[in-house]
């Protein structure tokens, strides 16, 4: 025995090494897949983004090939080799590529701004699984499902808007293929592991579906309505209101009121009364300058008479502080200088 407790005395740190290093590699791999899931969304995004530009780049060369294409048959038919129905056709395939070009061109702008949108989403989502973008998508999946689902297990709605279970009508035949689309893009579970690609195809399948419930509940509703059976108010057939167009008619009432407010203000102030002017009295029929004699009074005499008017007669004036001084009649009167002659005066030495 000697031997084997000598060997585990001598190897003993093997063991927990092992142990220490398996736990490591397997919280480092957890926390591998959980930032995976996290930006599973944004990798989907960035994956999308590089396909839209392959498309858009595919879609310009098409353009090119079809110009030329133009270009050769308008110089067949200049030579005679070519009729109008040719250059027409060419024409009409340099139309399509160029609607496609365009059509590429937005579909590339919009993975752009879903690229930056999911950029931002990843500081935002907690550690929470139920925050992860393949568990956000499965539930609004399932939210589409139970919104459907209304229409079967409600005997109101059912009656109401046959045409949701109808299979006959187009649209409920179209949401019933897009839902069986779907079902075969969704996950097993919201922690399946799967590909940027395949998440990428199964929010595409999420929002096609979407859509197609919407169209399919507008055309039940538009049937209640014709025949009778829609309750009343508004309904997924009613056009919504734009919100720009919205804000622009909340603005138009707005300006209306302040315009008829002001007209209204106006309007009071000039046909308001005025006070009949007061008739001036007796002694104020001089010229400004004259008195109630009709003597006219010099400046400073008239400067008195105005503050005297402007001083209160009962009001009681402040005692001057310390001793009261002598006026100096030579400040109070200025000098009177001689007035030159023309004249000379003669020398009276």
């Amino acid at each position: 025995m000697d031997p084997i407790w000598s060997a585990v005395a001598e190897f003993w740190w093997i063991g927990p090494s092992v142990i220490g290093a398996g736990a490591l590699g397997w919280i480092g791999l957890r926390g591998q897949r959980t930032a995976k899931a996290r930006r599973l969304a944004y990798d989907a995004s960035l994956e999308a983004l590089r396909t839209a530009r392959r498309d858009a780049l595919a879609a310009r060369a098409s353009v090119r090939v079809a110009r030329a294409e133009l270009t050769r048959t308008q110089a067949e038919r200049a030579a005679g080799r070519a009729s109008g129905a040719d250059v027409e056709a060419a024409r009409r395939d340099l139309d399509i590529a160029q609607r496609e070009t365009r059509a590429a061109t937005a579909t590339m702008r919009a993975r752009r701004a879903s690229v930056s949108a999911d950029r931002v989403a990843i500081r935002r989502r907690g550690a929470d699984p139920a925050q992860f973008p393949l568990a956000q998508l499965m539930a609004a999946d399932d939210a589409l499902s139970a919104r459907f689902l209304e229409y079967e297990t409600d005997p109101a709605r059912l009656l109401a808007f046959p045409a949701m279970t109808d299979v006959r009508v187009p649209a409920t035949a179209a949401f019933h293929a897009e839902l069986r689309a779907t079902r075969a893009l969704r996950p097993s579970s919201p922690n399946a592991r799967i590909t940027p690609a395949q998440f990428s195809a199964y929010r595409d399948g999420v929002a096609r579906l979407s859509r197609a419930l919407d169209a399919a509940e507008a055309e039940a509703w538009r049937r209640a309505r014709a025949d009778g059976s829609a309750p009343a108010g508004p309904g997924p057939d009613t056009a919504a209101t734009a919100p720009w167009l919205s804000s622009a008619q909340e603005i138009a009432q707005n300006l209306t009121q302040t315009i008829l407010t002001r007209g209204a203000e106006a309007l009071a102030r000039a046909t308001a009364p005025r006070a009949p002017e007061q008739a001036p009295r007796a002694g104020d029929r001089g010229a400004p300058g004259d008195d109630a004699d009709g003597h006219r009074s010099t400046g400073p005499q008239r400067e008195a008479s105005a503050q005297g008017a402007t001083h209160t007669p009962h009001a009681p004036q402040p005692a001057p502080e310390g001793p009261t001084r002598a006026p100096d009649p030579s400040a109070a009167t200025p000098p009177a200088w001689p007035i030159p002659s023309r004249k000379s005066r003669p020398d009276r030495s």
